[in-house]
């Protein structure tokens, strides 16, 4: 299902996952689940993997089952490990480097739809609709309504299009730690704790 690489808990096969959905018959993407996934854990939402897909497919309008399902919950499984990995090394899910930028570009409108469905999900199962938003989250989420609706810009250049896309997955990458770590520090607020926010 995924190659286990030194330092990482995982990597996922984006085609693979694309062809499950297909053989599901839904028409939504790996990075809309991966970045829904991601989406709830930065809502502070904690939940099983097993409510996580509940919520994924309230989320995205979807009906998951059999492997792919069980691929979903490893997912919400690693990303949260990722998440809170010290090293930050968390990675949006998103197609390979050698596949079409309009592609690549395409996912990361996808990852961000998702990533705004399910935060948006996890304040919804939470009951925190009407709680504020730390004003740099609350900056980031318009950023990935913005993200949302990318295109490639055809008046660039090939280098121009490709350094662009890198600038905005980091960003898409960075502005997703912020926003989880938004929500642990506002949880450990509330419960008298402190918190850090290295990445702002």
């Amino acid at each position: 299902m995924f190659d286990e690489r030194p330092g990482e808990p995982g990597v996922f096969d984006f085609d693979e996952i694309a062809n499950h959905l297909l053989d599901q018959g839904q028409q939504t993407s790996p990075a809309d689940l991966h970045g829904c996934l991601s989406g709830l854990l930065a809502s502070g939402t904690t939940a099983s993997a097993e409510a996580a897909l509940d919520n994924v497919c309230s989320a995205l309008h979807v009906t998951l089952h059999g492997e792919l399902a069980e691929i979903v919950q490893n997912l919400y499984t690693v990303t949260a490990a990722a998440l809170i990995d010290e090293t930050f090394d968390f990675h949006p899910l998103l197609p390979d480097d050698d596949s079409e930028l309009e592609v690549r570009t395409q996912a990361l409108a996808d990852w961000s739809r998702g990533f705004l469905a399910g935060y948006a999900q996890g304040k919804v199962t939470s009951g925190a609709t009407g709680a504020a938003v730390a004003a740099d989250s609350a900056e980031a989420l318009r950023d990935l309504a913005v993200i949302a609706q990318a295109g490639v810009d055809e008046d660039a250049t090939e280098e121009e299009s490709e350094q662009s896309y890198a600038e905005i997955l980091e960003y898409l990458r960075v502005a997703a730690l912020n926003v989880f770590l938004d929500s642990e520090g506002a949880d450990n607020s509330n419960a008298g704790g402190d918190s850090e926010l290295p990445l702002h």
